[in-house]
């Protein structure tokens, strides 16, 4: 009996894998998709070749593509006008040294120009700054929310009026704080990554906050009195009863939370002139050059993509991190 319940559960899974390789469950789960995507280019083509802009025709897949391969090129470019500056400078203070061991010797930094695949880089660090420092206030006080009526009603006001104001509404005022609190000879961080990062936490704190509360609000009742029956303390009836149940809810939030982020750094970086991929988009619009249209267009499909990367990584770590009834009854 013991040996057929420890197989019995391999046995499924077996079965399972088996029943997932044939080729009439995974074909269908490849061949929509790449069908969608074959009919968007031929869309995407036809038009493009229709529409005539100030600077010349709108950039088709092949355009794109031609472009993303030149940005990728230009990033390789300026790595290695990076070594090569870090080498020459090494070789100069080696000489110096040679010639007089009590020199002093500088040690600059490479300042070249930022390539597209740096401000990718920059955008996701300060998205990254302002969704944690959004959720670090939006689930202990969505937690206090769901759990507490008056502590709801207290805040409901100021989360209604709060959560529909817009990012370029914020901003200003973000950068006006900033500047004249965060003045210090040696700053940590700079200056325009603080006021993006901030923006991205005003605007992406609300989608967690508000789910995270009805996920409270909406526990089991059975859970709570078992809490009351085994006499929890309120910080252990949180960790082990409240955030558990929640769980759900409060992915559910932090999904929306850090799309919402996502969409707000790059309105921000385009308005303040921030280091990113908004600063990107708004400085080859300036610039008017013919591959202008092919590198913006890089740059929103990148943007979209990256997007649909971190939907599907916090879909997947709340995969992980729920807890799955049936897979206990298993």
């Amino acid at each position: 009996m013991t040996d057929t319940a420890v197989t019995l559960p391999s046995q499924q899974r077996f079965a399972q894998m088996a029943a997932f390789l044939r080729p009439s469950q995974w074909v269908p789960l490849l061949l929509v998709p790449c069908l969608g995507i074959i009919v968007f280019i031929l869309f995407w083509q036809f038009s493009a070749s229709r529409i005539e802009t100030s600077l010349g025709q709108f950039p088709g897949p092949v355009q794109v593509w031609e472009q993303l391969q030149n940005l990728g090129a230009e990033h390789f470019r300026e790595r290695d006008k990076e070594v090569a500056f870090y080498q020459r400078q090494e070789k100069r203070n080696a000489e110096k040294l040679s010639a007089d061991p009590q020199a002093a010797v500088k040690l600059r930094n490479y300042t070249g120009k930022p390539t597209f695949i740096d401000q990718i880089f920059t955008s996701l660090v300060t998205v990254a700054a302002g969704f944690v420092l959004a959720n670090m206030i939006a689930i202990p006080l969505g937690v206090l929310c769901g759990l507490s009526t008056g502590v709801y009603k207290a805040f409901n006001p100021i989360i209604q009026i709060f959560k529909p104001v817009s990012p370029l509404a914020w901003l200003p005022l973000v950068t006006m704080v900033v500047s004249a609190t965060y003045s210090v000879e040696d700053p940590l961080f700079q200056k325009a990554f603080l006021n993006s990062a901030i923006t991205v936490a005003l605007c992406c704190l609300w989608p967690t906050l508000i789910n995270t509360t009805v996920g409270v609000a909406s526990i089991d009742k059975d859970l709570v009195n078992v809490s009351r029956v085994m006499a929890l303390s309120p910080l252990v009836h949180v960790r082990k009863i409240v955030l558990p149940a929640a769980i759900p809810m409060i992915f559910t939030g932090l999904r929306l939370s850090l799309a919402t982020g996502w969409m707000v750094l790059i309105a921000a970086e385009m308005l303040a002139q921030n280091p990113g991929l908004g600063k990107f988009v708004w400085d080859e619009f300036q610039n008017g050059s013919s591959n202008s249209l092919g590198r913006i267009m890089v740059a929103v499909l990148v943007i979209g993509v990256i997007g649909f990367m971190l939907d599907k990584m916090m879909l997947t770590l709340q995969k992980r991190v729920s807890w799955d009834k049936q897979a206990v009854l298993r």
